[in-house]
């Protein structure tokens, strides 16, 4: 099942001519959704091809680099005729509703419907849930952990001996389906060997480096996380409510993630961030910084990255 995350936005605050404003667009189990839309999201879109087919926005918080590129958003799929209702998920839902009456939006096409989430809230799809979990910025924030369902791991030898040809109903009993074969109902836990825990990407949004991460991103597979500046700037990352790439890395080597991805980058390092990397590296050696178009594609094993 394929899972695809695509940055399209990476910058800090101030957009840069090689970094947008926060967003990522993540595909995966035939649902497509954003976490956070800062400006200029559907201009990003269109370059990447993602289409604006999402269902879902998850917003960390209500400072508009990460949620003013909604309304450019709903323009653009206003204009293309949408029909499928839109679902909005943040932390200050009241705001953002009155926000889209003062722009008219009840009179769309299609409706917007807006819902507030907080520390422990979730949100279920199909395949996976969206949890929220609480952060620390300086205003209400929150971040979201995507964490596919678990599943029994398919045993070609058990479908077999129950005289199970191997082809589509071999897949669709490994997707968790029940099938009918000569007039019997298997179920997928009849031709199972074990549980296969399900793939988790942790993305923290502005924030400082608060142990909740660390207990929400346990044995992520993917942990996006705030890294504005390096060390050199600990005092400003502190005031303003961010955190240092070595704050990043110390939490992902606590949580024992498989990859860190740093972002949220300072206009400081749009040009070069190879000094976030090397300061991560000091702590934690699997890490890399998110670059806008950047993709990376989560299979069971291992990852890839074009």
């Amino acid at each position: 099942m394929e899972f695809k995350i695509t940055f399209l936005g990476t910058s800090g605050t101030v957009p840069t001519t090689e970094r947008n404003p926060s967003s990522i667009f993540i595909s995966f189990g035939g649902e497509k959704i954003l976490f956070d839309c800062g400006e200029g999201t559907q201009r990003q879109m269109m370059r990447a091809k993602t289409g604006f087919g999402i269902s879902s926005v998850f917003i960390t918080h209500m400072h508009t680099d990460h949620f003013i590129g909604l309304f450019g958003l709903i323009e653009s799929m206003s204009l293309n005729g949408r029909e499928r209702p839109l679902h909005v998920y943040c932390p200050e839902p009241d705001f953002l509703r009155m926000l889209f009456r003062s722009f008219g939006y009840e009179n769309l096409d299609f409706r917007i419907h807006v819902h507030g989430l907080e520390d422990g809230d979730f949100v279920k799809f199909r395949n996976f849930r969206v949890v929220a979990f609480e952060t620390e910025h300086i205003v209400k924030s929150v971040g979201y952990a995507l964490i596919e369902d678990s599943r029994y791991r398919f045993s070609p030898e058990k479908a077999k001996n129950l005289g199970i040809p191997p082809g589509p109903l071999y897949k669709r009993l490994a997707e968790g389906e029940s099938v009918v074969f000569n007039g019997k109902t298997v179920r997928p836990e009849d031709v199972t060997d074990g549980v296969v825990r399900g793939r988790k990407v942790v993305y923290t949004g502005d924030t400082r480096p608060v142990g909740k991460i660390v207990e929400v991103a346990e044995s992520a597979d993917v942990l996006i996380h705030d890294s504005s500046f390096t060390s050199e700037l600990s005092d400003w990352a502190e005031e303003t409510k961010h955190s240092t790439a070595l704050e990043a890395a110390e939490l992902a080597k606590k949580a024992s993630v498989k990859l860190l991805v740093l972002t949220h980058i300072s206009a400081r390092y749009s040009k070069d961030a190879a000094p976030l990397v090397d300061e991560a590296k000091k702590v934690f050696e699997d890490v890399i910084v998110a670059e806008d178009f950047l993709e990376l594609s989560l299979d069971r094993n291992s990852f890839g990255k074009k």
